[in-house]
């Protein structure tokens, strides 16, 4: 991969996703060598076009499990924040925040707990989820048919995604997490088995 410029890491990673050639290694490689703060303010740089760009070129590059989302020095119900930027044309800045639930292993969780921070919630509501390995596809599901059954004390109240205005926002999705870095995965939602033609890109807390 050539060198892309020596502007921002932001516009270094969207001139990477520009090129004709992308090599997922050398991707995976320039976001581990980042800071945190900027490869959050890496990810936030990317639109659409880079996003659906990023999530074809990982396909199959690495696999993503549960542990990379929360990791086992963890507690249970300890949320862990991955930062977010996805391609809607307004509010497209957002966090989902991870946990695990009580009583599982560490190293090996069966499920994550998670829901959805950002600017709308009290409109859209929180957007939970129940997030599960794709063992096949080496892939995480974030499944937001499925509710969690408790959640962290500073977590918003559960509710349901098949009513109000969050059917049309998280009724019947599910989301496909693929691994682009350490801390970064892109994500790709569909509704009811249907492709939406929507990404969005998350950098976990370190």
């Amino acid at each position: 991969m050539s060198a892309a410029g020596s502007g921002s890491p932001g516009q270094e990673l969207v001139a990477r996703l520009r090129e004709s050639s992308i090599e997922p290694g050398e991707l995976a490689r320039f976001l581990d060598d980042l800071a945190h703060q900027e490869r959050v303010g890496c990810i936030r740089a990317l639109g659409r076009p880079e996003q659906s760009r990023l999530y074809e070129v990982v396909e199959g590059f690495a696999p993503v499990q549960l542990v990379d989302l929360v990791p086992p020095s963890r507690a249970d119900f300890q949320e862990v924040r991955h930062y977010g930027k996805n391609t809607l044309p307004l509010f497209s800045s957002f966090e989902k925040r991870f946990c695990r639930g009580g009583g599982g292993d560490p190293d090996d969780p069966g499920e994550l707990y998670g829901y959805n921070f950002q600017t709308l919630s009290p409109l859209t509501g929180p957007g939970y989820f129940v997030a599960v390995e794709d063992e096949k596809r080496h892939e995480v599901l974030v499944d937001y048919r499925r509710l969690p059954d408790r959640h962290p004390e500073t977590w918003p109240e559960i509710k349901p995604n098949d009513r109000g205005l969050s059917r049309f926002i998280y009724g019947f999705m599910v989301d496909t997490l693929r691994r682009v870095s350490e801390h970064v995965t892109i994500g790709s939602a569909a509704r009811n088995g249907r492709d939406l033609g929507s990404w969005f890109v998350l950098c976990r807390e370190v």
